[in-house]
């Protein structure tokens, strides 16, 4: 299913040619993430933000290695920066889309879905990728994404599904106060 899904992905059709390989590697990248973790991806870093920080490094790496000589990410600041968490993506380095049907309907890979729960400790943020096939009727929209706790692997799951059949705190609804709504790479709203 999964080498289905991403050879569908590969053949999407991007508004900006020059975004169409970046996209492509995106999926490519998240998708080899379920079947086995890169050993490159430091294990420090794996949690959702770290798994979109690396996964977009990955196909910059390959498609655009030159736009690696700045960081991709943006500070609290607004400064170039290596290093953002999920909170910081959101706020400096992602466009918000919005929240509704439509939007989700829209959606193309390398797109955001985020979450914010509110816990005693105080807010996490949770952000999932979304790999979406050219042929929806082929292979549905999917998330991939790494559930933050040490040592648990990335999982993927399609994306409607979250929103008729997982917990109302993950639903990608606009009834749902976590949901935050759906985001782009700044970069590539252009």
């Amino acid at each position: 299913m999964l080498s289905l899904l991403l050879l569908l992905s590969l053949h999407a059709a991007p508004a900006s040619a020059g975004e169409a390989p970046l996209r492509r590697e995106v999926a490519r990248v998240a998708i080899a993430q379920v079947r086995q973790m890169d050993p490159a991806w430091h294990p420090a870093q794996r949690d959702c933000a770290g798994f979109v920080r690396f996964v977009f490094r990955g196909a910059y790496r390959r498609w655009r290695p030159a736009r690696l000589t700045t960081p991709l990410w943006r500070d609290a600041r607004g400064e170039p920066s290596d290093f953002a968490d999920a909170e910081t993506l959101l706020a400096q380095s992602f466009a918000p889309l919005g929240r509704d049907e439509a939007t989700r309907e829209s959606l193309r890979t390398g797109d955001v879905v985020a979450f914010r729960l509110e816990r005693d400790a105080g807010p996490i943020f949770h952000l999932m990728l979304v790999v979406r096939p050219e042929d929806k009727a082929h292979a549905p929209t999917r998330v991939v994404y790494h559930p933050g706790e040490p040592g648990t692997a990335v999982r993927t799951g399609v994306l409607q599904s979250l929103v008729t059949e997982a917990p109302l705190e993950w639903r990608p609804v606009p009834q749902n106060t976590a949901f935050l709504g759906f985001f782009r790479f700044k970069e590539w709203t252009r």
